[in-house]
């Protein structure tokens, strides 16, 4: 984690829209996790947070849930990203899939039902393996 907060990470976003639908963003993941966000570095929000262990011995804390509003858009991260949420993905909107995260490009164009359907989701598949702590 860096020095600024998530408020600062936000309120630094320049372009209006994309700061109203980033805080939109972070309304709706605290109303889902009911955790308090945490700037984990590189623009990345985070809502909770875990313990992880590879088996290999790499191990450390990452965010559980969050986003990021890149440039062009929004990257969701719903962890560990071992589920691909079929049912969800249908509702959700336009979006593409990475390895963890999520891209949408607008807000606007996503339901918020079926986000916050996801995000419950990846939180309940992320605490079947890991311990999940409140932010």
């Amino acid at each position: 984690m860096d020095s600024r907060t998530a408020a600062q990470v936000l309120e630094a976003i320049e372009d209006p829209t994309r700061k109203a639908e980033a805080r939109q963003l972070d309304a709706l993941f605290r109303g889902v996790t009911g955790c308090q966000p945490v700037h984990w570095g590189r623009g990345l929000i985070g809502y909770g947070r875990y313990h992880y262990r590879y088996d290999s011995g790499r191990e450390g804390d990452f965010l559980a849930t969050g986003f990021s509003a890149l440039k062009t858009k929004f990257s969701l991260h719903i962890l560990p990203g071992y589920q691909d949420f079929p049912e969800i993905a249908a509702r959700l909107g336009p979006h593409r899939r990475g390895k963890s995260c999520w891209y949408v490009s607008r807000l606007s164009q996503v339901d918020p039902e079926a986000l916050a359907d996801l995000i419950r989701a990846g939180l309940a598949d992320l605490r079947s393996q890991y311990t999940v702590q409140p932010s």
